[in-house]
């Protein structure tokens, strides 16, 4: 029973880099408007990450006009994600980031992760 299950699992999207929670991210999602498709840009910090499989899951939130939270989750395997791009990788301690409802403005910023950042080589002195 579980090798006819694994044969329905999709592969994972490509077009998804590895995420985690604290990640700053650009979906480009399709939509479709009538007889028309467009891509629509979704920024904003990775909320959550749900495993599953199939039903995987990562919840994205951002802040909209007028101080607004928008919270909008995307299927890992959905044919209707262009591509996902991390612009920042945030420092965090926790799976869930649902504390960050009630801050707004600079409260709500998350502390960069410098370690995967690449430096630049120090050019080396010859005396």
């Amino acid at each position: 029973m579980d090798e006819i299950i694994r044969s329905f699992t999709p592969e994972s999207n490509p077009n998804i880099p590895e995420l985690r929670p604290g990640d700053t991210v650009r979906v480009h999602n399709r939509i479709v408007e009538g007889d028309r498709e467009r891509v629509q840009v979704f920024q904003g910090v990775v909320m959550r990450m749900r495993k599953g499989g199939v039903s995987a899951t990562f919840t994205v939130r951002r802040i909209a006009a007028h101080g607004i939270g928008v919270e909008r989750t995307f299927p890992f395997n959905s044919p209707r994600i262009e591509k996902v791009e991390v612009l920042r990788r945030a420092k965090v301690r926790r799976a869930q980031l649902y504390y960050l409802r009630k801050y707004r403005g600079k409260a709500a910023r998350l502390r960069e992760d410098r370690s995967m950042v690449e430096r630049p080589k120090r050019a080396v002195q010859e005396s």
